[in-house]
């Protein structure tokens, strides 16, 4: 296969930036994290797939607690997508410096900064290669103001080949 040529077709498919927000099963301890492989999977009942990489906190969370939280990430929001490619601390209803509310069906943080969210029980998940794939059915939404999703692309930023 031709390394450079399998790169660069992959990064053509077309990604948008989230911020992923976890929790740990029992303690204060939250974790958010930017994510781009996400899709929806099915309708009925509404499933969402998201990959997580292997060794992260945000994995660890997942697998502890069964849950997790989607947070959109608006077109002209490129340093919250930028902040949360570093590992921060919860501080008191803050992580990262952006303040959160506690999601009422997951436990997860909701980005109060976000256009929209959605919270997550996981109902399945694929371990393959360095991360793993998330199968989440959608147990509540929220939308606060009708936003673009940034996109990798817009600023490019490459995360897969």
């Amino acid at each position: 296969m031709d390394e450079a040529a399998k790169k660069t077709a992959l990064r053509m498919i077309p990604y948008g930036m989230f911020v992923l927000t976890t929790r740990a099963k029992t303690g204060p301890e939250v974790g958010a994290a930017t994510v781009n492989w996400i899709t929806q999977a099915s309708f009925a009942p509404p499933l969402v797939a998201v990959g997580v990489k292997a060794d992260s906190s945000s994995h660890r969370h997942i697998k502890d607690s069964g849950v997790f939280a989607i947070n959109v990430i608006g077109q002209d929001q490129k340093d919250l997508a930028f902040n949360f490619f570093k590992t921060h601390q919860r501080q008191d209803n803050t992580i990262g410096g952006q303040s959160f509310e506690i999601g009422k069906q997951t436990g997860c943080p909701l980005l109060v900064n976000s256009p929209s969210w959605w919270e997550c029980r996981v109902v399945g998940e694929v371990a393959k290669g360095d991360h793993t794939l998330f199968v989440g059915e959608v147990v509540d939404a929220g939308v606060r103001r009708n936003d673009r999703t940034i996109l990798m692309r817009d600023h490019n930023l490459n995360y897969g080949g």
